[in-house]
């Protein structure tokens, strides 16, 4: 499936400097990293990006910094989930008039609204913009699942056009919406049943390799499964956290968390070193 947002998109992490307050510098030199090494675009201030410890303004901030700043081509989605419904359309409003490819909007959070409440949801953000919405399935942190029928539902809304699927029991093909993975692991298999692509993490160091697989669809099983350690150690403790990790082993200044997230302890850390080894992406002593 072509998409105007792009194929491999990542979730870019907002970095911090030692005082925990936004590093501009730090983001824009990860964005162009990011481009450089496969990324067709980025979701700016979305779970990897810890925006629920980020106060409005450094949130619309981070959206203006990377559509300011962004290389050529390269596409800026705007995540402004909310549960509350006018808070997200606040956020829409303002990050499409800061010149934003794309929203990335949650399924609303802790209220867990019903069938009818969620089509009224993603109505009103849809009319908050002009710009194509993705929808963001994520039931591990929500608490709510949006099955299929009703992701075929929402795709009757106008502007609805995508669905970011973090829920791997539901990864399948929707009617009227584009299917970006919403996990590394379950990239190369979105990809080979024509999904759009994926809104993943990995590709913060592994960029190269995840681009590989959508130009050689011969080699993606094999570069899938050479991945899968790094898959995993992304995974050892909660996103961001080793992510952040990761960069930081590899000379990048992603900085630490803003609690209640907590930096990667020593055994969390050396999971994600051995698995950088492990796929060549950090040379050994």
């Amino acid at each position: 499936m072509t998409t105007t947002l792009g194929t491999l998109i990542t979730a870019i992490v907002t970095p911090f400097d030692e005082e925990l307050e936004v590093d501009e510098e730090a983001f824009v030199a990860l964005l162009h990293h990011l481009v450089d090494n496969g990324s067709d675009g980025v979701v700016v201030c979305g779970t990897t990006g810890e925006a629920a410890t980020l106060t409005n303004a450094e949130h619309l901030r981070m959206v203006e910094l990377a559509c300011q700043e962004r290389p050529a081509g390269c596409s800026v989605i705007a995540s402004t989930g909310s549960n509350d419904t006018a808070q997200a359309c606040r956020m829409t409003r303002q990050v499409t008039e800061l010149g934003a490819d794309g929203i990335l909007s949650v399924t609303p959070y802790y209220n867990r609204p019903n069938r009818r409440g969620l089509v009224r949801h993603f109505s009103e953000v849809s009319r908050a913009t002009d710009k194509p919405v993705v929808l963001y399935n994520i039931p591990s942190r929500t608490a709510t699942d949006m099955p299929n029928d009703l992701l075929a539902e929402l795709a009757q809304i106008e502007r609805v056009d995508y669905v970011k699927q973090a829920n791997d029991d539901n990864l399948a093909l929707v009617d009227g919406l584009g299917v970006y993975a919403g996990n590394n692991e379950t990239f190369a298999r979105t990809l080979d049943m024509g999904g759009a692509g994926g809104i993943v993490v990995a590709s913060h160091v592994a960029g190269p390799q995840m681009r590989q697989m959508i130009v050689e669809p011969q080699r993606r099983a094999e570069l899938d499964a050479a991945l899968k350690p790094l898959y995993s150690a992304l995974s050892v403790t909660t996103n961001p956290i080793p992510v952040k990790a990761a960069l930081n082993l590899l000379g990048h200044r992603a900085g630490g968390l803003r609690l209640p997230l907590v930096e990667a302890d020593e055994a969390e850390t050396e999971v994600v070193r051995a698995a950088l080894l492990e796929t060549g992406l950090l040379a050994g002593d």
